[in-house]
């Protein structure tokens, strides 16, 4: 066979690999747990966006907030949160307990609550997605007598509508291209393009990816959520107080169904946006102090656990500069925090 043909059949077999690991999202992060392809967040969530080169830094991760040889307590300790408290930036080892389980927002689990434990649950948010989570019943965390019996499952067949937008899902245009960019462009040698593109266009145009902000003075790249104030999600979007109370009254119901199914604590977590430690003035409205508004309403009757205050007070960075989410320092408070709370609760 000549040299020419096998290339061919070489060239078409690789562009059938690339094209299935950029239709199915498993296929591809199972390639990324093996080093076949690159982490596109290796280098944090903004500048995967923004690809802004004096806002790359590589993501590295915390060490264990708890000392390995320490004693822990008989504390079963449950979070239900968002990326803020996902792994490996929260696990067992960061805490004195025996046992940890944490379930995403979105994505329910069942759980069997031991009895001669302490319980404990923190409900954790980040403050961008607060309304979001408080808008709606949380059912998100389900406590059940045994959880080795299997849940009784509704006997629903898939329409063929229903089959046709799960296909329009698995490959639309969107997801499809934004993971061929993943595997195609996220190499070292392509970001340096990337970064020289944007440096341009943000030195020439000055203007910077649209889901990314700049602060004035650029010295911190925020997420869009946080400053569009189009959005609920924006620190400067106005929130009435009869509104406040809603999703205050929502936090109460959840946390005494909570108590009631078997947990002996339930704490609430806010943690704040980058731009409301960093830049609180930018916005085209006043910063809406959310966080300070739930935390010291006489209607919460759940205690919280506060890290704004100390955020507010830190002279230190506390979020990573190509990223949303805190480092290791911004980390420790939270952490500080939370152990606190249990080790009061578990003397």
């Amino acid at each position: 066979m000549k040299i020419g043909v096998i290339a061919r059949y070489l060239i078409l077999l690789v562009s059938i690999l690339i094209y299935i690991g950029s239709c199915n999202s498993d296929v591809m992060n199972s390639a990324q747990k093996k080093g076949l392809i690159p982490d596109d967040y290796r280098f944090g969530d903004l500048y995967r966006m923004a690809n802004l080169p004096q806002f790359k830094a590589l993501q590295i991760p915390c060490p264990p907030a708890y000392p390995a040889d320490s004693p822990r307590k008989p504390i079963h300790l449950y979070i239900i949160g968002d990326s803020f408290s996902e792994p490996p930036r929260v696990t067992l080892k960061d805490f004195p307990i025996d046992y940890f389980h944490r379930t995403k927002w979105g994505f329910d689990r069942r759980v069997q609550l031991d009895t001669t434990k302490t319980n404990t649950l923190i409900i954790e948010t980040v403050e961008r997605h607060f309304r979001n989570q408080f808008g709606k019943y949380i059912t998100d965390l389900k406590v059940v007598s045994d959880t080795t019996r299997a849940e009784p499952q509704p006997q629903n067949r898939l329409t063929w509508q229903q089959i046709t937008k799960e296909m329009e899902t698995l490959f639309s245009r969107d997801a499809v291209e934004g993971r061929l960019e993943t595997i195609l462009f996220f190499t070292d040698w392509a970001l340096w393009f990337k970064d020289l593109k944007a440096w341009l266009t943000l030195d020439w145009f000055g203007r910077v990816n649209p889901r990314t902000t700049l602060t004035p003075d650029g010295q911190h790249l925020l997420y869009y959520m946080d400053t569009d104030t189009s959005l609920i999600n924006s620190s400067f979007k106005p929130i009435s107080d009869s509104l406040l109370n809603h999703y205050i009254d929502t936090i109460n119901v959840v946390a005494d169904r909570y108590k009631k199914a078997g947990f002996d604590h339930v704490y609430l977590s806010i943690i704040p946006n980058k731009t409301s430690i960093y830049a609180p003035g930018m916005g085209p409205l006043p910063y809406n102090h959310l966080i300070e508004r739930v935390q010291q309403s006489p209607r919460l009757t759940i205690p919280a656990i506060d890290v704004y205050t100390p955020y507010k007070a830190s002279r230190v960075p506390l979020y990573e500069t190509s990223d949303a989410h805190w480092n290791c320092e911004g980390r420790a408070i939270w952490m500080r925090e939370v152990t606190k709370r249990l080790n009061a609760d578990t003397p």
